[in-house]
């Protein structure tokens, strides 16, 4: 059950949800949580995985005593291990990327929050949909990465998809029963413009990493606060809706909106626009998705008309932040291309926060990547991370040539 395919009272589970929370540390990990403790009643947290953060895994596991909490890599999960039996705790730690696909398809578990960031989210996240849980989908790169690949196992395995990421879940929500056959002439994805909308080009010359993970209206991570500030992130989530809701690249637009008042509208044919409005904080979408079609309290700040001054929108400035067109262009090429753009911009950001790049370079090194690597269609996920792992390393070798 795709997004533009909304489930009824009866595709949700019944009684008490068991979930698995991928990506439990993060910043989605965190605020889902956070909902969830509202809210003991009707989830119960049955798994929790994350990176190598397993000081924060274990005071995570003693909040929470899941059954199963799995780290990405052995040390980590050695340690944590090591940690819960001195404390008595009876959760079972594992490891390994095999150990984060076998708790997210778990026949015990009814609900897999995607919450990992980056393509490394890519096969626990499939493993989940594969095995037709109701995935509450966060980890964008998913379908940026394999596209028609997921979606395609979606219908396959009889899977509920949700999206997570306040734009899409804003369109979830706009869009008719029907879906976006039913009238719909566009859907408009919001930006917040990122900490550097104001800059000019030669002042994003000089950006730092500190500037560039302070974003002005949402908590995030520092990949994902970096991605908003190159407006990369409105990329891969061009993207994604282009994917969740199975409409060409024509119909999706995306404009400025500084506010992140409107989280995204849906534009019909009769000329009515619908928009989804709120204060700036991830727990809404996170709670719509735990409990559609029903409600649950949040914990959001309710949002205050009175104290608006006003909404104003722009259309994105491409010269000053190219990485947005670098999407548009990836997703226009078709094949792989999109798989190889996340790549690149994975190993830009990630040289860019310590330090081996300029901001300026990320959007270089993507494009440089896009212009030499291969993309072709793949037919299955172990051919699309091989043309993953080639333009990493494609990108890593433009990145020590530009430097810093």
């Amino acid at each position: 059950m795709t997004p533009s395919e909304k489930p009824s009272i009866s595709a949700v589970a019944t009684g008490r949800q068991r979930l698995t929370l991928l990506g439990a540390t993060g910043s989605i990990g965190q605020q889902t949580l956070d909902v969830l403790v509202r809210h003991p009643e009707r989830y119960e947290v049955f798994a929790v995985t994350a990176g190598t953060q397993w000081q924060a895994m274990a005071r995570l596991c003693e909040t929470v005593q899941p059954r199963y909490a799995a780290m990405a890599d052995a040390t980590s999960a050695t340690s944590l291990r090591n940690h819960l039996a001195g404390l008595g705790s009876q959760v079972e730690v594992l490891s390994g990327p095999e150990a984060l696909a076998e708790l997210a398809a778990h026949p015990d578990v009814d609900t897999v929050v995607a919450g990992i960031v980056g393509a490394a989210g890519v096969r626990p996240t499939l493993a989940a949909v594969e095995a037709g849980k109701r995935v509450l989908l966060a980890n964008k790169e998913a379908l940026v990465v394999t596209g028609s690949l997921f979606m395609d196992a979606v219908k396959r395995y009889g899977a509920t998809l949700l999206p997570l990421d306040s734009e899409h879940n804003a369109i979830f929500q706009c869009l008719p029963t029907e879906g976006v056959n039913a009238g719909v002439e566009r859907l408009l994805l919001t930006a917040s413009g990122g900490p550097f909308r104001e800059f000019s080009a030669e002042q994003l010359k000089a950006v730092t990493p500190e500037q560039a993970i302070k974003h002005p209206n949402w908590d995030m991570g520092p990949k994902i606060s970096v991605d908003s500030a190159t407006l990369m992130n409105k990329g891969l989530e061009f993207i994604e809706a282009c994917w969740l809701f199975d409409v060409p690249p024509a119909m999706v637009d995306v404009v400025v909106h500084p506010q992140s008042v409107i989280h995204s509208m849906v534009a019909y044919r009769d000329g009515s626009v619908l928009a989804q409005m709120g204060t700036p904080d991830m727990r809404t979408p996170i709670a719509c998705g735990l409990s559609w079609p029903e409600r649950v309290e949040s914990g959001a700040q309710r949002l205050d008309f009175s104290t608006l001054i006003g909404l104003n929108f722009e259309l994105p400035d491409l010269e000053r932040f190219p990485c947005l067109g670098l999407a548009r262009d990836a997703m226009a090429a078709g094949g792989t291309a999109t798989a190889v753009l996340n790549a690149a911009n994975e190993e830009a950001v990630a040289a860019f926060l310590d330090g081996r790049l300029d901001f300026m370079g990320i959007a270089d090194v993507v494009a440089r990547t896009l212009d030499k690597q291969d993309a072709p269609a793949c037919c299955d996920v172990d051919a699309v991370m091989e043309i993953d792992r080639q333009a990493r390393q494609l990108a890593c070798h433009w990145i020590k040539e530009r430097g810093c």
